[in-house]
């Protein structure tokens, strides 16, 4: 399967710990198979919400590997987390070698010292040159450890060699999703909304669907929403304002919170430990926000999705 078709959801995936810290990897089996269960196209490994920045090397690349092995839907991974380029380059090439079906490049890492207008293109030239040329190529716009939005210059050059199949957008601005989707419309190369708010609207100017967080709580309102949009649109816009809503959540200790679902409602994980931030800093009062939306969520399924 290829992401040039595959439209739909890409979830980024959540790296499961056992409570002593190590990767647990019968709660990702669980993991990847409720994704999958609820209406996965394919899935992202090693991205930020898998902890990359705070996984080893070893530990990316076993963590792809495991992936590929286990999923039934197509998989795409990043996993360059240093800053210099040949280090870059080595973990790229890593990554690359457990065959995922697109090699995802955050653009953060390929300007690491953040200077305003300072280009892309160099690094990723070189990166292209590396790269076996029949592997589809994405970019994560990332927001950590700071957020590295492309320019059209670069979208236009990539679009233009034909190598980039995939796009992770943050750019949570309907004008300039606007003008990307008409850069990149015939192209081949994807956009994939991560922003709940302006997820619909996307959809309508084209973009192949959504690649968020939030469907790490509830994947399934995400499907009914790309499933529909455009022959309902009536329950489309109302779908849409729940999930707005319910997205707030974000800011509240994720990925504990995230955890903290999948451990104590779905029954996937076996703790919420993350080696990003202490578990205990989800309080009782986060911990009752989540109970509560996945309540609300369950009376959504029964009354608008019914």
């Amino acid at each position: 399967m290829n992401p040039h078709t595959e439209k739909g959801l890409w979830p980024v995936m959540l790296t499961p710990f056992t409570a002593e810290g190590e990767i647990d990897y019968p709660s990702l089996e669980r993991l990847i198979d409720w994704y999958e269960k609820n209406g996965a196209t394919g899935l992202f490994a090693a991205c930020q919400s898998s902890e990359i920045f705070f996984l080893s090397l070893r530990e990316r690349v076993e963590l792809v590997r495991f992936v590929r092995a286990h999923a039934h839907v197509p998989v795409i991974a990043s996993g360059h987390v240093s800053a210099g380029a040949e280090d870059q380059l080595e973990e790229l090439s890593l990554i690359a070698a457990e065959k995922p079906d697109a090699l995802i490049l955050i653009t953060n890492r390929l300007c690491p010292a953040g200077r305003p207008g300072e280009s892309m293109l160099p690094l990723l030239q070189r990166i292209m040159d590396r790269l076996p040329r029949d592997l589809p190529l994405g970019f994560y716009e990332c927001p950590y450890p700071f957020k590295r939005l492309i320019t059209r210059e670069e979208l236009d050059f990539c679009a233009e060699s034909g190598r980039f199949a995939f796009m992770k957008d943050t750019c949570c601005d309907i004008a300039l999703l606007r003008r990307r989707l008409e850069l990149l419309r015939g192209s081949g190369f994807q956009l994939y909304n991560a922003n709940t708010t302006t997820l619909l609207e996307s959809l309508r100017l084209g973009a192949a669907g959504f690649s968020g967080v939030m469907m790490n709580f509830h994947m399934d309102l995400y499907r009914a929403l790309t499933d529909f949009w455009d022959t309902d649109p009536t329950r489309a816009e109302k779908l849409q304002a729940f999930l707005t809503g319910f997205s707030q959540i974000e800011r509240q200790c994720y990925p504990v919170s995230a955890k903290y679902h999948q451990w104590k409602i779905e029954g996937t994980f076996t703790s919420a430990f993350t080696r990003v931030r202490p578990a205990e800093d989800l309080s009782a009062t986060f911990r009752d926000e989540v109970e509560q939306m996945h309540l609300a969520a369950r009376t959504l399924r029964e009354t608008l999705l019914r």
